[in-house]
Order: C-alpha cells, then sequence, then structure tokens
C-alpha cells in the first residue's frame, strides 16, 4: 500500500496518491468532449439550450466546478456530535469546495413531535437534526441539497417547513420537490439543480416521462443540468448496478439504469446517484458521466457503519459551459469513528469504484486511475 497526501483546489484538481491491489489498473484518463446529448427517443426532436443572451459570453468558454457527496446525516435528537456540531465537516472542508456544492440531506432540520414512527417502533428510522446545524453546512462549503429521499418527511409537512426555512435563512438551494428545480448563476453560466426519488413527496423517479419533461425544462432555462437521484436497493448486497426496477423491503425504488440514461437523453449533464448506502460504479452514457452512488458521507450515530457502508467518496467534475465533462476525480473519505466524514488514508473508493464499474458496465465504464483521476476505459 502506498499512500500519499491529497490537495484539491476549485477549477483544478491535484491529486497524487495510491493504493494497489494485486488487480490491473485502468489506464490514465483523457478528457471527454462530445455535443450536446440528443433527447429521449420518445421525444423525436434534439435537445436544445436556452442561446445564451447577448450580453453574455459563449457558454462553453467558460467552465464550472461540482463537488458532490452522498448522504448526509448530522445526527439525530438526541444523538448529536459534540460541540454542537461545529467541527462536524472540518476533516473535508477543503475537499467540498467548488462553484456548485451538492449533498443529499438525508433526515429534517426541525424541531418538535410528529415522526412517522410510532411509540416504541424498534424498526423505524426517523432523523432530526436541529435547524442551526444549517450553518455547518454553509460554512462546509455546500450550496443546494436536495431533498428528494425516503427521510425528508420524517417528521411530516412541519418537518418539511423547518427544513426549508432553515437553508434559506443560510443561504441554501434545495431541489428534489414535486416539479422543483434549482438554479444557481456561476458567472457566465446558469446551472439547473433537480433531485429525484420514488416518494410522493419528491419529484418522482419512477414516472421516467415526466422525470425526462423536467430536465427537458430545466435544460431549456439553464446551460448545464446536474440531475440527483436518491434511488436503488441499499446495503452491501446490493452494490452492483442492476437492470431493471430494484425492490427494498416492499418499495420500489426505480429502474436506475432506465432513468439515468432517460434523464441523459433529456438534458442532463452530469447524474449523481446515493440511496444505497454504499458505493455504486459510474458509466459513461453519451459523454455524460453518471455516478449511480456516492455511498454515506456523513451519519453520525444513525447509520449502521463498518466496510462497504463506511467507504465513501466526493465526486469532484470539471464541466465546460455548455455541460461537457473537462475533467473528474474521486476524493476517498470514510466515515470515522461515530459517523463524521474524513480523508480515508486507505483510499478504498478508488479500488471498490473501479472493480464495480468494470463489472457492471464494461467498454463503457468510467476508468479510477491511482490518483483518483476519471477517465474512459482504452477503445
Amino acid at each position: 500500500m502506498r499512500v500519499a497526501a491529497l490537495v484539491v483546489r476549485a477549477g483544478a484538481v491535484v491529486v497524487a496518491s495510491a493504493f494497489l491491489f494485486s488487480l490491473v489498473v485502468d489506464g490514465a484518463p483523457a478528457p471527454v468532449a462530445s455535443a450536446k446529448p440528443l433527447a429521449a427517443a420518445a421525444a423525436k426532436a434534439p435537445v436544445t439550450k436556452k442561446p445564451p443572451k447577448p450580453a453574455r459570453t459563449t457558454a462553453s468558454d467558460s467552465v464550472i466546478t461540482v463537488a458532490a457527496v452522498g448522504d448526509i446525516v448530522m445526527g439525530s435528537t438526541p444523538n448529536l456530535p459534540p460541540g454542537g456540531g461545529r467541527n462536524f465537516f472540518d476533516g473535508v472542508a477543503a475537499d467540498l469546495s467548488g462553484d456548485v456544492v451538492l449533498g443529499n440531506l438525508e433526515g429534517t432540520l426541525s424541531t418538535g413531535r410528529g415522526s412517522k414512527c410510532g411509540s416504541g417502533s424498534t424498526n423505524c428510522f426517523a432523523f432530526q437534526t436541529p435547524p442551526s446545524y444549517a450553518r455547518w453546512l454553509k460554512g462546509a462549503g455546500f450550496t443546494v441539497l436536495n431533498l428528494a429521499n425516503n427521510h425528508a418527511n420524517d417528521f411530516g409537512p412541519s418537518g418539511q417547513e423547518q427544513t426549508l426555512a432553515a437553508l434559506r435563512r443560510y443561504g441554501l438551494r434545495s431541489t428534489g420537490r414535486p416539479g422543483e428545480i434549482a438554479f444557481q448563476q456561476v458567472g457566465d453560466v446558469k446551472v439547473a439543480i433537480v433531485g429525484f426519488a420514488p416518494y410522493p413527496w419528491a419529484q418522482r423517479l419512477t414516472d421516467i416521462p415526466a422525470a425526462r419533461a423536467l430536465i427537458r425544462k430545466a435544460a431549456g432555462e439553464a446551460d448545464v443540468v446536474i440531475a440527483t437521484m436518491h434511488a436503488g436497493a441499499e446495503g452491501i448486497t446490493h452494490t452492483h448496478v442492476r437492470r431493471g426496477t430494484e425492490v427494498y423491503l416492499g418499495e420500489d425504488r426505480g429502474n436506475v439504469v432506465a432513468f439515468a440514461h432517460a434523464v441523459v437523453e433529456a438534458g442532463a449533464d452530469l447524474v449523481v446517484g446515493h440511496g444505497p448506502h454504499v458505493l455504486r460504479g459510474m458509466e459513461w452514457y453519451r459523454g455524460r458521466l453518471i455516478a449511480y452512488s456516492l455511498g454515506n458521507f456523513a451519519g453520525y450515530r444513525v447509520f449502521a457503519l463498518g466496510g462497504p457502508r463506511s467507504t465513501s467518496g466526493i465526486l469532484r467534475v470539471t464541466l465546460r459551459g455548455d455541460g461537457t465533462y473537462e475533467s473528474g476525480v474521486l476524493v476517498p473519505t470514510r466515515l470515522a469513528g461515530a459517523g463524521t466524514p474524513a480523508l480515508d488514508p486507505a483510499e478504498s473508493a478508488h479500488d471498490i469504484v473501479r472493480q464495480l464499474s468494470r463489472a457492471d458496465f464494461g467498454a463503457r465504464r468510467v476508468t479510477v486511475a491511482p490518483s483518483g483521476a476519471l477517465g474512459r476505459a482504452p477503445a
């Protein structure tokens, strides 16, 4: 095993490190350039982006940096981190920098009663973090939080309204409710972020025609579109991406491949997944990167931890102003102690994603170099 320090700065990524098992490592990445994808076949027409305003420079002349992570729970009352959560993200703060920093907020920022779990329930989980913890999300660098997931409604409408108010109070955007598109202006590039999950309080991932329509709408109003999905079965036996509908605990958790391909066809430039609580592989589709699950990023005393459940990563991607891929890297992280995010000196995420991507996607796999840089498989 060889371990080296890892330093990331916005707009450019330098990663020096690796640990090698007795596996053949994919080759070094090459930049990917492609035209804007065509719309889904059902649309029978190419997706077109809204032309830039005359006062703007050409969007493709610009680049934006995106940092994305998986599931985040900063504790659930009364099991909260020491210091009121003040130092919760300190171990990964440098790597959360970017123009758009996206995470999946699993649970609520709320107080009061109204839990979905009945009294004395032992197999039900409802997460409630104080609204003031939104400040730590803002301080860590996040710009937008996805609320399309199975825990966003843990405390009913009141919990959701409190969560939204807490995010707004600290200048954080949200996405994931039915019909919702979050917009963020980055210089002359307008970015749209759209969240999906298979639940009635979210933009439905299982309604693929509606998902296509919403992504087309976002693509018509923005230069770059990011789709984020809370999808797939959970746990260490569900690390592989499977074709067809995934079912977990009797719930339809979506056909993740069909969904991801559909939103790319409709105009999404990057697809970020979470929900299985483990890392999954990554795929190139029509020149766009799909990360099927980034695993648990933070879960203070709420998740079962250890092994794959404690292994995660920060996906850092640079996109051109027209949405095409410029470069990317997977920063390996882990859940340390009781579930706080930290950089992983063993860099386990690299090997896990490398193997899963090769097994599940073959020639379409995203390669992971020893440095963590992402690229295409050799022709």
